[in-house]
């Protein structure tokens, strides 16, 4: 007797991957091909990538696993697609790129200085955030196109996320799920639409509401396989293609965190912290809060946006001996390091790592640093410092989050490459001192956007039922109140206030370097 499985596709920055997944939340079979180039610079700071790019991925990794998996792929009810964030394209009538798309690790900037009419500009400076809505219009795809290659923008009949591109590539539809807008495009998160003109905000991404797709909400049929999609991927002609959400907000629901009582993180490329409510709360004034993968709510979220990329930098800079040695033992290079991690004790002997290699929009001027160097560190130390400057930074975004939300967050839920570890998992517990949990599978992306097609072909009532089913705790990580104790008097007194008393000099520095 078959067994429904829904086939999900995930997206990430540095690799993409193909599940098949049943209704007990078990991937029974996965195929994940690592990218050779995940992006390439024209120029410093640049990062670009071809839209063809992750379609070609797609139908390798899901031509070979409908290889692997035989008679099992006659049993595919449904096709999902969970994709990177805040990656642009720009199309033509006949829905073909008109250029390479600008990925989210894109940091290019326009050169306007004075881009608002008078009227919004006298606003925000009212609201105290002219600068930060100067530096939101800088830094958008669509501002840098249409200031230096006015000719692409014109000949722009779409601009989508990278979502919507594979949407059609699937089904033949240009449409995009509200879960997936997240990005530098006039979207009203709170309304789950396309900004007016008159809004408040629109003049920071003025997109034509006519170069702009039409949206749909998670859960909802997008259409079915197209034949030529079908000869691509393997995929039987005719499978219903479910709208999901964003690859973040996909796995704060594969991790079961649906009440705001209860955080997310991720240890991915980038570090996030975010966590699921009813009512629209932004995670930082004028920040918003995303729209949910789960209708009628929302993901407030806090992001390091250097996370576990760090890790990647270490490996380069420091690590070439261990990466030597894990090829030849057939381990991963952060096995070896994740097993030295207790050679240091906490607080890694007054070593103080802040990871913001790369500035955001709330500190604009902000860089890395490590502090407290001295002749007893070692390179393990630096490791552990980098797990160690996450979690402090994630940690201050929980607190944020906790108390702009005004609920308390009593447990946490792990997902991304860094949760593999036991080590940095209980380390993360000491850090904040509230139990740590980590599920059945690391796919907690492609798990939660499984689920949705799950629940919308109605194999589950409702999301309630489909957790049941589909999410299992497999480890929980309790903390040690007096590591606890330890790390909580470097937060409050050490991690936090050096930031502040660096952060004049990474204006002046950035003046004059």
């Amino acid at each position: 007797m078959s067994i429904p499985l829904v086939l999900t596709f995930d997206l990430g920055t540095q690799s993409g991957r193909a599940v098949l997944v049943d209704q007990s939340g078990n991937i029974l079979y996965k195929v994940q091909k690592k990218y050779d180039t995940p992006y390439y610079s024209l120029k410093k700071n640049w990062a670009e990538q071809k839209p063809s790019f992750y379609w070609d991925i797609i139908c390798k990794i899901s031509l070979e696993l409908k290889e692997m998996v035989g008679d099992l792929w006659n049993d595919i009810i449904a096709v999902t697609c969970t994709t990177i964030r805040d990656s642009n394209i720009c199309l033509d009538k006949n829905c073909e790129p008109l250029r390479d798309m600008i990925l989210w690790l894109d940091k290019r900037e326009t050169d306007c200085d004075n881009p608002f009419p008078l009227v919004k500009k006298s606003l925000f400076k009212l609201v105290g955030m002219d600068q930060s809505a100067l530096s939101q219009f800088r830094v958008s795809s669509c501002n840098w196109i249409r200031e230096n290659e006015p000719g692409i923008w014109e000949q722009t009949y779409k601009f989508v996320m990278l979502s919507a591109y594979l949407t059609y590539r699937f089904s033949d539809r240009l449409v995009d799920s509200t879960a997936n807008i997240i990005g530098h495009v006039p979207f009203n998160n709170k309304k789950r639409d396309w900004q007016k003109p008159n809004e408040l905000t629109y003049c920071l991404f003025p997109v034509d509401k006519q170069k702009l797709c039409d949206l749909v909400e998670p859960g909802d049929l997008i259409g079915t396989i197209t034949q030529k999609a079908s000869d691509e991927t393997g995929i039987p002609v005719g499978i219903p293609l479910i709208a999901t959400g964003s690859d973040k907000g996909c796995e704060t629901l594969g991790l079961s965190c649906t009440t705001p009582d209860k955080a997310a993180l991720s240890f991915g490329t980038t570090a996030t912290v975010q966590i699921t409510t009813s009512k629209y709360v932004e995670p930082m004034m004028f920040f918003p809060a995303y729209p949910a993968v789960l209708r009628e709510h929302y993901n407030p979220e806090i992001q390091i946006y250097r996370g576990y990329w760090l890790i990647t930098w270490f490996k380069k800079e420091f690590a070439s001996r261990e990466v030597d040695q894990a090829k030849k033992l057939g381990l991963s290079p952060e096995d070896l390091l994740n097993a030295r991690l207790k050679e240091v004790d906490p607080g890694c002997d007054g070593l103080i790592l802040h990871p913001y290699f790369t500035p955001g929009l709330v500190m604009p001027d902000v860089k890395g640093s490590i502090i407290g160097l001295s002749d007893v560190h070692s390179k393990i130390h630096v490791y552990r410092a980098i797990i160690e400057g996450l979690n402090y930074s994630l940690r201050n975004g929980l607190l944020t989050l906790q108390r702009r939300s005004k609920t308390k967050i009593d447990s946490i839920y792990l997902a991304g490459g860094g949760s593999q570890s036991d080590d940095i998992c209980q380390i993360t517990a000491n850090m904040f001192g509230i139990p740590v949990y980590r599920i059945q599978t690391h796919e907690a992306s492609g798990l939660g956007s499984s689920m949705v097609a799950f629940v919308s072909l109605g194999v589950f009532k409702d999301y309630d039922e489909a957790i049941s089913s589909m999410v299992h705790i497999k480890d929980e990580f309790l903390p040690d109140p007096s590591e606890f104790e330890f790390y909580d008097k470097i937060y409050h007194n050490i991690f936090t206030k050096v930031l502040s008393k660096l952060n004049p000099v990474y204006k002046k520095a950035k003046n004059i370097c």
